[in-house]
C-alpha cells in the first residue's frame, strides 16, 4: 500500500498515460450487461443518424425480426442488413456482450492478451477465441492506420513474445518481436484524446529487426 506521503501528483508524474481514468470492468458490465444494451450501443455507433443502406446509401427502410435477429430492409433497393453485417462480428453466433467484453479485455491489456487467456476470460473454446482475437486486432490496426500524431509525441518500445527454453531472455531474444508505441500529449504530458474514447495511440512492429531502431521509431510519426 502507498504511504501517506505518496501523493496523487507523484503517481501522475510517474506515467500520466498509465494512470489516466478509464472504463472499469464493473462500469462496462453495467453499461453493456444485457443484449438490449449491447444492440442499442452498436446501433448508435454504426448509424448515429439512423440506418443507412450499405448498397445505395438510402435511409428509408422497414424493420423486421428473423430467427431472433433484427434486420433493416432498404425500401429503395430491398437490401437487407443487420447490426453485425459487414463487421468483424458478421456470421458469428457469439452474443454481442461476449464480443464487447473481448474488445474491452484486448483494449485494456498492456502486455497483449493471448488467445488462451481470452478463451478463459470469455468461457469460449480456443478455436473461437483465436480468430476472434485476430479479427479484433486487425480491425484496431486498420482503424489506426490513417491516423497521424502531431505536436508533442512520447515514444517507448516493448518486446512481446513467449518464452523459449535455453534462449536469450528480454531484449534481443530471438522469439520476441519489438514494437514501438507512441502517444500524442499536451505540453504538460497529458494524453490527447482523439475521438473521446481514449488517447491517440499508434503502434508499429519493427519487423525483421533484433531491436527497435530509430528508423522503426520514426514510423510512428509517418
Amino acid at each position: 500500500m502507498l504511504g501517506p506521503s505518496f501523493h496523487r501528483d507523484q503517481i501522475m508524474a510517474m506515467n500520466r498515460v498509465q494512470f489516466q481514468a478509464g472504463l472499469s470492468l464493473p462500469a462496462l458490465l453495467k453499461r453493456y450487461g444485457n443484449a438490449q444494451q449491447c444492440e442499442q450501443a452498436l446501433e448508435i455507433s454504426r448509424w448515429p443518424q439512423g440506418c443507412v443502406c450499405p448498397r445505395c446509401a438510402a435511409t428509408a427502410h422497414s424493420r423486421f425480426q428473423r430467427h431472433g435477429t433484427t434486420y433493416w430492409q432498404c425500401t429503395a433497393c430491398y437490401r437487407q442488413t443487420s447490426l453485425r453485417s459487414g463487421t468483424v462480428m458478421d456470421n458469428s453466433k457469439l452474443p454481442l456482450r461476449t464480443w464487447l467484453l473481448g474488445m474491452y479485455l484486448l483494449g485494456q491489456s498492456k502486455t497483449n492478451l493471448s488467445a488462451l487467456e481470452l478463451m478463459r476470460h470469455l468461457g469460449v473454446s480456443y478455436p473461437t477465441a483465436w480468430p476472434m482475437k485476430h479479427k479484433l486486432m486487425q480491425a484496431m490496426t486498420q482503424r489506426e492506420a490513417n491516423r497521424k500524431l502531431g505536436g508533442i509525441v512520447q515514444l517507448d518500445d516493448a518486446y512481446l513474445g513467449g518464452e523459449r527454453n535455453g534462449g536469450k531472455a528480454g531484449r534481443g531474444s530471438e522469439n520476441k518481436r519489438p514494437f514501438v508505441i507512441a502517444v500524442e500529449t499536451t505540453e504538460d504530458g497529458r494524453p490527447v484524446r482523439g475521438d473521446g474514447s481514449g488517447p491517440r495511440l499508434h503502434q508499429g512492429g519493427a519487423v525483421g529487426m533484433d531491436r527497435a531502431t530509430p528508423a522503426s521509431w520514426s514510423r510512428c510519426l509517418q
